[in-house]
Parts: C-alpha cells; structure tokens; sequence
C-alpha cells in the first residue's frame, strides 16, 4: 500500500506518480459520464437528492469510505516530526467514526459527502501540480471548488437541503446543471487527451 501512496502524491525518488493525464482522464470522464446520466434521469436524480441528506445508509457508507481513506493516508503519510502521534492517530480516527455515527446523525450523509470532498481534493492537486500548460488549472479550480463546498458541507449541511430543494423545484434547473457538470468534463476529457 505504501507503493499505492507514493504514487498518488509523488513521492516516489523518480518523482514519478498520478500523471496530470491519468486524473484528467478519470474525472473527465466520471464528470461527463455522471452528468450525462443525470441530464436522462432527471426524475430518478431529483428523487435520489431528495432523499440523501437524511440518509442513514448513504451517509454511514460515506463515513466508512472516509475512514478507509484517513486510515491510508495516516498509515503511509510522512509526519515528520509527529511520527511518535502515528500510533495515536490510528486509533483516533476509529474512535471519531464511531462517535460521529452514533451522536452526530443529523444529515450525516451530506457532513460525509463533504468529509469525501475534502479528502479527494488532495490527490486532484498534486497531480496538477507545478504543470507548465496552463489548462491544468481547470483540475485546481475542480478541487478548491470541492474544498470550499466540502468545508460548507461539513459545517453548515442544512444548506445542501437548500440547494436540492432550489434545484429540484424545476427539470429546466436539473437539466442545465447536468449540462453544465458534463460541459467541464468534456473540456477536461479533451485536454487530458490532447495537451496533457
């Protein structure tokens, strides 16, 4: 797994890892892919938001994807001088999932979905990082968007509520940004596959 870790963050001594084109490739097309579905489902999609923030399932499910992910990235990451606070850490974060679980159910799925955000940006900026071609910001401005929203997700989830509820109020709105999500994953796509 530590193999698996250097690659993602390029810390392998060639400096080798997550090229700018491999991540393009695959958010370009979960980006157009997922959005395209959404602009055909657009009654299955509406339902589905409805219903996921007060989702015990999703949001129980989000929180163990989240642990298995910290737990990776506490067990592989270099911490420098808090190397000793490893051993720590890996039996905090088990603790943390369990506690929010139980007494923090109130839209767990989407303080998850922002946790996620949070922890997938990460990945998306190294491989971006210190590119020469300008269109690599289009992968930076994807994941501040993700860290922005994931901070608001996290610590103000009622407004994801809102936001679903303003969405779903018309298939126009679904449409358009279904559209728009599948618009910045062809653009990403075809750089990825052009300039990368």
């Amino acid at each position: 797994m530590q193999a698996l870790y250097d690659w993602i963050f390029h810390q392998n001594a060639d400096g080798s890892g997550l090229t700018l084109k491999t991540a393009g490739l695959i958010l370009g097309l979960a980006l157009l892919g997922k959005h395209l579905w959404a602009w055909l489902n657009v009654d299955t999609v509406s339902s589905f938001l409805k219903a996921f923030p007060r989702s015990r399932f999703w949001g129980v499910a989000l929180m163990v994807v989240c642990l298995a992910w910290s737990m990776f990235l506490a067990l592989h990451m270099d911490m420098g001088e808090f190397f000793t606070m490893r051993r720590w850490l890996l039996m905090i974060l088990p603790a943390t999932f369990i506690l929010v679980v139980m007494y923090v159910p109130e839209f767990l799925a989407v303080r998850a979905l922002g946790t996620l955000l949070l922890l997938a940006a990460s990945p998306v900026l190294h491989a971006s990082f210190l590119q020469p071609q300008i269109s690599r910001l289009l992968l930076p401005i994807l994941a501040y968007a993700w860290i922005i929203g994931g901070m608001f997700l996290v610590g103000m989830p009622y407004l994801m509520r809102d936001a679903v509820t303003w969405l779903t109020q018309s298939k126009g709105r679904m449409k358009a940004a279904a559209l728009a999500g599948a618009a910045y994953g062809a653009l990403i796509l075809v750089f990825a596959l052009t300039s990368w």
